[in-house]
């Protein structure tokens, strides 16, 4: 099981939209440009952010997007359930047909639901700790770190 690269983007997209405001304009093709995606799947990605909360989207000439709240108040969390939304509320798809002639497969679900919950309360618990202002802040300092071309 992996999670979507469309965590990453949006985190990446937002992280964009924080550290480049003011310096150029910012729609979904200048971000496609520092992802390496599509301007299509950044504008689905924009979407979903919108629909959310997280972003503002202004259209026209001098239209681009904004975030919708201060960096320290969107969480990762915020931006997993915005864009990689789990089906039922649960991250882990148990397989849908263990024998339930096999002793085994009869009482599998009970053994494993408990522990498949308490794995995703713990991710998504982190998660929620972990905000946009963090990943902003190692950004900026990786940036400040690189060295100048001559």
């Amino acid at each position: 099981m992996q999670i979507s690269s469309r965590f990453t983007v949006a985190v990446h997209v937002l992280t964009c939209i924080d550290v480049l405001d003011g310096t150029m304009q910012l729609n979904s093709e200048t971000i496609a440009g520092s992802v390496g995606v599509n301007p299509v799947a950044v504008r689905n990605i924009f979407r979903q952010l919108k629909r959310a909360g997280l972003i503002i989207v202004q259209r026209g000439g001098n239209g681009g997007v904004k975030l919708a709240r201060p960096i320290d108040k969107i969480t990762l969390l915020d931006v997993y359930r915005a864009v990689d939304p789990v089906e039922g509320g649960k991250l882990f798809h148990f397989h849908e047909n263990p024998n339930a002639a096999c002793p085994v497969g009869r009482h599998i679900h009970e053994a494993m639901d408990e522990r498949l919950a308490k794995i995703q309360n713990a991710m998504e618990k982190e998660m929620a700790r972990m905000t946009l202002a963090g990943v902003v802040k190692d950004t900026e300092k990786f940036i400040k770190g690189e060295k100048k071309a001559v």
